[in-house]
């Protein structure tokens, strides 16, 4: 980086309030970039190519959610049942306690769902998935001739002993 450059990087920092025992503790100033929309778009699923979802297609309920967590998840209704009418797929999130976040979370999966399901072989999520899958296969491969090259290695240095 040049120094211009680096003068307008640091013209961009600004300072964070960071919890009060924080700077206490640690002594140090806290930095952060500004919520920039290039910045938030930088390495998010929504580069995807996904197919667009407008709300006249979509049916939204919000339920009593399930699972561990006692009196804050029975009595709460921040369970969001999403479903788009077109095609009939439903998804259910309860990731967390925010029934916005909540919100969010489901219309992003039923995102990649509508369009798994539309595009099907031709989606980006699915080349996504099946090139992780590749991925996990290769490693596991590599993992496996790797343990078998250190059993032949073993059993030479147990025949040269001999």
């Amino acid at each position: 980086m040049s120094v211009p450059s680096l003068f307008h990087f640091a013209s961009l920092l600004r300072e964070v309030r960071a919890p009060g025992w924080r700077p206490w503790i640690l002594g140090k100033k806290h930095f952060s970039l500004p919520r920039a929309p290039l910045l938030q778009a930088a390495g998010k699923k929504n580069s995807l190519n996904l197919l667009e979802l407008t709300e006249a297609e979509l049916e939204e309920q919000f339920v009593r959610g399930d699972g561990p967590g006692g009196q804050a998840t029975n009595k709460t209704n921040n369970c969001v049942v999403l479903k788009h009418v077109p095609s009939g797929i439903v998804v259910k999130c309860h990731q967390t306690r925010s029934a916005e976040k909540n919100r969010k979370i489901a219309r992003e999966i039923l995102q990649e769902k509508v369009d798994l399901f539309y595009k099907g072989e031709e989606s980006d999520v699915f080349k996504e998935k099946k090139a992780l899958e590749r991925k996990k296969q290769e490693k596991k491969r590599r993992a496996r001739e790797h343990l078998e090259r250190k059993k032949l290695f073993k059993e030479m240095q147990q025949l040269d002993k001999k």
